[in-house]
């Protein structure tokens, strides 16, 4: 069977993007979701999208990680948003479903914002934090990030005893102001450093600015500009989570399965 898939990439994280409102797909056998996502044998991506109609929303996003496990991917999110812009299926504003909840999003040439989930706290381990943005990630803060070995260190903390058996996303972050950070990520499910992650450079905003009532952090990622914006909730917590950013089509084809 051959499909028709579209490649998208937001700041340097790339997906493949497949429009299965007609469910065609057995999204049940990841074998062909691990192949379309090899960069040998494959169309090559970080992960795969699957778009499906809903009853209750505009859309349903489907979501693997290159290895075929599945997450919150804010990053592919806001490119999903982008590609269902292209189908024609949403316009300027969008509600849809994710793994781990509805979502808004507001779409605005390439730029598009989505609204995360609510974070209900940030813990601290040991000089470190903690903080789950629809998908787990440790976050380190530390000095010359340009050399920092993100890859050996994400990946010790990846598999570490603490985080077994599901493990996390690793951050590490360089301040460059009271409003701008670098953030560079081990990706679980990728298993590699990307070139951006959007849930973890929302979860660095978050550990970044915990203590400001309300603030809008600038991100430098190696893929590119990101912006995170967010409030302080009266019970606790964050709320009005916003990632911004832009989401664009690379190139579209035909490949068989």
């Amino acid at each position: 069977m051959s499909i028709s898939f579209y490649k998208y990439q937001g700041t340097g994280n790339d997906f493949v993007m497949i429009d299965d409102r007609d469910e065609v797909l057995d999204l049940s056998d990841i074998s062909w979701v691990k192949r379309l996502c090899d960069r040998k044998f494959g169309i090559g991506a970080d992960g795969l999208i699957a778009i499906r109609n809903h009853k209750d929303y505009d859309f349903e996003m489907v979501y693997f990680n290159s290895d075929g496990s599945q997450s919150m991917c804010g990053n592919g999110a806001r490119c999903a948003v982008a590609f269902a812009g292209q189908l024609g299926i949403v316009s300027e504003k969008t509600k849809f479903l994710a793994i781990d909840g509805p979502h808004e999003a507001l779409l605005s040439d390439s730029i598009v914002e989505l609204k995360m989930g609510d974070v209900s706290s940030i813990d601290v381990l040991e000089g470190d934090f903690f903080v789950n943005t629809g998908s787990p990630h440790h976050i380190r803060m530390v000095e010359e990030i340009d050399s920092y070995p993100v890859f050996e260190q994400g990946k010790e903390v990846r598999y570490s005893e603490q985080y077994q058996p599901a493990g996390t996303n690793v951050n590490f972050i360089q301040k460059q102001s009271e409003e701008r950070i670098f953030v560079r990520t081990y990706e679980r499910g990728v298993e590699n450093e990307t070139l951006s992650c959007g849930t973890g450079v929302t979860a660095a905003a978050l550990a970044f600015a915990a203590d400001r009532e309300a603030a809008t952090i600038q991100i430098q990622t190696l893929g590119g500009e990101l912006a995170v914006r967010f409030e302080k909730a009266p019970g606790g917590g964050y709320q009005n989570i916003w990632l911004i950013g832009p989401a664009e089509w690379v190139f579209s084809g035909e490949i068989k399965l």
